[in-house]
């Protein structure tokens, strides 16, 4: 019954398998192309991988870049690499699922020899060339040798039916630290090796690699900056394509599915698609913090909260998020509450840019704000310094989320950090951020005045430190009132 079970995977197509073809298939193919050069980042990820070798003495690490999962039968979901190995590797895109990187220790200052192991190219004249869905090039294309990986990364390579050897190398004597729930088959052979040699310390020293690699990524280096830039610049020109689709929004019965659809042919055309799923949230639907179902009316004089970000090849991302009234023109209660999540904004990043300033400091300066025009609004059940006292915080009932978190590889980039590393941390250049108050009333919120139920507000912009202070990075994408109006006459102008 198994056998059969198994056989069912050939239903859809009769493979030859004589001899005859075999030769046929893999003969007068012309030469390849030239293969990669160096690639730009390979300089900055040695430099990456130092940094943590020298966190580890003696320790082999293990980083794998994950596998591919299953969608449905045998379709796969697209590929996307841990973050830590696409950092220490500088392999964005789609490269290279089941692949493995590795820290061996060694003697010297440089601690560690990296050595990335992976599924290289096979000739033309095997099997694998045309019969392998997963790795065969008629499938999937053409895969890098040996040699192109190691030109293109600076890394040593190896074939991946050689890493449970390098594994067991030495062990007992050199313990093993790894980046776990990324490869099933990778976390089974450690799980092997540890209890073969009796080591009980793993689950620790794993502790510590996540930690360290996530900290590694709390600094951009000028490389990953520039790449952050490109995400968020490619994110502005996807906000016009949704400000110009908003008339074909209000048309269709699902005029939020518009907009996200917009976006995301942009994300997509001109990086490796969206960073995270966009919010594309009309009316009260932006009062859902994660509203990622999308299929709302978008409704002339309401307000619609778009949460969008576009991931470059790299793997880099963009975070933004812009309020905009649907028609063009914001209401004298929307642009009330626009305005105080926007000086919010305002007073967020005028803390970033104190010297000696911390990360969790970015948090309270925009409560400050949002607290003392809720009370103003007479939402509060007493003063503003009363809610802003750890015994009450009752502003966060209309602003429940932070305010910021660090940007990168992740949209919510190095989460496991320690909390002196990052919440408690002050703010040092290279850090890359986001400031994104908000204020969300719902429709049927009786603790609010009538005239803000159904208003949901969030304006977010990313941050980078530098050795002159904070700047946003989103500086051309419009977040004044008059700006944003603007922006809107301006796309329609366009479309005209």
């Amino acid at each position: 019954m198994s056998n059969q079970t198994e056989d069912r995977g050939s239903n859809r197509s009769q493979r030859p398998d004589n001899r005859e073809f075999r030769t046929f298939i893999g003969e007068d193919w012309g030469e390849r192309p030239p293969g990669p050069a160096r690639s730009d980042v390979a300089d900055f990820t040695q430099s990456r991988r130092h940094k943590l070798g020298a966190q580890f003495h003696g320790q082999r690490l293990v980083i794998p870049a994950g596998e591919l999962r299953v969608r449905s039968n045998d379709t796969d979901y697209r590929f996307r690499a841990h973050s830590a190995f696409a950092h220490l590797t500088g392999l964005g895109g789609e490269l290279e699922p089941n692949a493995v990187l590795v820290l061996h220790p060694v003697e010297g200052e440089q601690t560690h020899e990296a050595v990335l192991y992976f599924h290289p190219r096979t000739p033309r004249t095997s099997e694998e060339f045309w019969a392998d869905s997963r790795y065969g090039e008629f499938w999937v294309g053409a895969r890098p040798s040996l040699e192109e990986m190691s030109t293109m990364t600076g890394i040593r390579t190896d074939h991946i039916e050689n890493l449970p050897d390098a594994l067991a190398k030495d062990l007992g004597q050199v313990h093993i630290a790894a980046i776990t729930e990324a490869d099933t088959k990778i976390d089974a052979q450690i799980r092997e090796l540890r209890q073969r040699e009796n080591l009980t310390e793993g689950q620790v020293l794993d502790e510590k690699l996540r930690e360290a690699t996530s900290e590694l990524r709390l600094r951009k280096d000028a490389w990953e900056i520039a790449e952050i830039q490109k995400a968020v610049d490619i994110t502005a020109q996807g906000f016009e394509d949704m400000i110009a689709a908003l008339p074909r929004a209000v048309e269709h019965w699902r005029g939020e599915r518009v907009l996200e659809g917009a976006f995301a042919a942009r994300a997509r055309e001109e990086g490796n698609g969206l960073g995270y799923d966009t919010i594309a949230a009309a009316g009260n639907h932006a009062n859902t913090l994660h509203w990622i179902v999308n299929d709302g009316q978008v409704k002339d004089g309401e307000l619609v909260l778009i949460d969008a970000g576009a991931e470059v090849d790299s793997l880099y991302t963009a975070d933004i998020t812009r309020t905009l009234p649907v028609n063009g023109t914001f209401s004298p209660e929307q642009a009330t509450v626009y305005n105080a999540v926007l000086e919010a904004c305002e007073a967020s990043l005028a803390k970033a840019n104190e010297p000696g300033a911390k990360f969790r400091e970015l948090h309270e300066a925009a409560m400050v704000v949002i607290a003392r025009y809720l009370e103003e609004w007479g939402c509060l059940p007493g003063t503003a310094e009363e809610s802003l006292a750890p015994d009450g915080q009752y502003h966060r009932r209309w602003m429940p989320h932070g305010t910021s978190h660090h940007l990168g590889l992740d949209v919510h980039d190095c989460a496991q950090a320690r909390r002196d590393m990052y919440l408690d941390a002050v703010l040092e250049p290279g850090m890359v951020f986001t400031i994104e108050p908000g204020l969300y009333f719902r429709e049927d919120d009786e603790k609010i005045p009538a005239w803000l139920r159904g208003i949901g507000v969030r304006i977010e912009d990313d941050i980078l430190v530098t050795e002159d202070g904070a700047r946003r990075l989103s500086e051309s994408i419009p977040r004044t009132i008059p700006a944003v109006e603007e922006w809107m006459r301006a796309a329609t102008h366009r479309r005209s």
